[in-house]
């Protein structure tokens, strides 16, 4: 570790963190022990903090105090984990409903939060600075699985309009103190794809975060044109976000000279799951009980797929308990050769998002159009489907808030992201039904985009 990490590491992030009333450094450093923990030490306190934290919200927070009241729950009662199956399973629309008394009647500051999730269903959520916190001790404690740290040169790709459209002085200070460098995901020209080979290079970062699709659409660009990419020093490719294929992964791994460290998790429901060196899908544990169940709502056995349902302890202030990700995946309790005690999502499956192709050939992250969308008043459900290069069609299920400037805003910004030649249709719907294989899926292309990338 570099003397100017060490300083990014042990000063100025956890400073910044203090600025802004997070506890990331203590709850890194109390993870860093935890995982380690035999696992008989590990569940026992799992338990604890969840009796802790369902008694604190059965207290604090209006919908679940009225729950538990009407179904008899005890929640200071808990001896196992497998207690919460008495409880309901929580979904978006549940949210939607009942935003308000989710809220604790005691909370701290809440920042607001929008996300399609997987299903295509809008969703507006709270986050205290609790939840922050845990959150960024996780995921700082998973990058130094790989050797790297904060303060180690990073080059991020990515598309939220947060990280892209809030890049005031002092966030622009705090990445250059901190030797992080963004690049836009949305729109994956030639030219730009040029422009990030050649920033990559000229960076020669300790480690890469992104997309899945968009680090395979960099490196097979720099593949394609001969240009050598895995003496830059990179460690590690952090992949998040989306289905990562095994063709992504060789390709990545092959052009950067580099492991690909694959992550799980989503903005409403948490960091949950990271990849270690020896290849295993740890679940963030301490603050994270994940469940899998079928169709009916039932727990599946370890080693069987089951939707990912997520319980989150650090979420006292919005809580989210027994959530719905609509992501299918498979549990293990076998251990991992890393020496790590934390339990193993063994498989993910079903979680993707398409590019699309603009009128001049550009490939962009589907996400360009699905922010779009999501964040209109009056939209319940959508999914975009890109018939050619010359028409896209957006399918919508909306209430009584939807209005005609809000299909005047999709049109305008799609043209603007597509092209203004681009023909772009609306079609209110009763309803969006799930793919054959039961996932919904809120952007397909039905053009053939080159690479990896495309395969599903």
């Amino acid at each position: 570790m570099s003397l100017y990490t060490q300083i990014c590491s042990n000063i100025l992030f956890p400073l910044h963190e203090r600025l802004k009333g997070h506890h990331s450094v203590a709850l890194r450093k109390q993870l860093e022990q935890s995982q380690h923990w035999p696992r008989e030490r590990l569940d026992a306190y799992r338990v604890e903090r969840l009796r802790a934290f369902l008694t604190q919200i059965g207290q604090t927070v209006p919908y679940y105090r009225e729950l538990f009241a009407r179904s008899g729950f005890r929640p200071e009662q808990i001896t196992s984990l497998d207690v919460l199956t008495q409880l309901p399973l929580l979904t978006k629309a549940d949210i939607r409903a009942a935003t308000d008394t989710l809220k604790a009647e005691n909370h701290g500051p809440l920042s607001r939060y929008n996300t399609g999730g997987s299903s295509g269903e809008p969703l507006i959520f709270y986050m205290g600075k609790g939840r922050k916190s845990h959150d960024v001790a996780a995921k700082w404690r998973a990058t130094r699985w790989w050797g790297v740290d904060i303060g180690d040169p990073e080059l991020v790709v990515w598309g939220s309009p947060v990280e892209l459209g809030a890049q005031d002085r002092i966030r622009q200070l705090r990445d250059r103190l901190m030797r992080s460098e963004l690049l836009p995901a949305f729109e994956m020209s030639p030219a730009n794809l040029d422009r990030f080979v050649q920033t990559i290079r000229d960076c020669r970062p300790a480690m890469l975060f992104g997309y899945p699709s968009s680090l395979s659409l960099i490196a097979r660009h720099a593949q394609q044109n001969g240009i050598a990419m895995d003496k830059l020093g990179i460690k590690v490719a952090f992949v998040t976000s989306e289905r990562l294929y095994d063709e992504q992964r060789k390709l990545i791994s092959d052009v950067f000279g580099c492991p690909v460290a694959n992550g799980y998790g989503a903005r409403d429901a948490g960091f949950i799951a990271h990849e270690c060196p020896h290849g295993s899908l740890h679940i963030s544990a301490e603050d994270i009980i994940v469940e899998t169940v079928d169709a009916d709502g039932q727990p599946t056995p370890e080693g069987v797929a089951g939707e990912i349902v997520v319980t989150h302890t650090g979420t006292v202030d919005f809580p989210f308990v027994r959530y719905r990700t609509g992501d299918v995946g498979v549990l293990s309790n076998k251990p991992c050769a890393c020496g790590l005690t934390l339990p193993v999502l063994s498989e993910i499956q079903g979680r993707t998002t398409d590019f699309v192709v603009a009128h001049d050939g550009t490939i962009m992250h589907g996400l360009a159009l699905i922010y779009t969308v999501r964040d209109l008043p009056g939209v319940e459900k959508f999914k975009i489907v890109q018939e050619s290069i010359d028409r896209t069609e957006v399918l919508i299920v909306t209430n009584a808030h939807f209005d005609r400037a809000a299909e005047q805003r999709i049109v305008h910004d799609f043209k603007a992201r597509l092209g203004s030649e681009v023909e772009v249709i609306i079609r209110q719907v009763d309803d969006i039904p799930p793919e054959k294989t039961g996932k919904y899926r809120y952007v397909t292309s039905k053009l053939v985009v080159a690479g990896p990338v495309a395969a599903d």
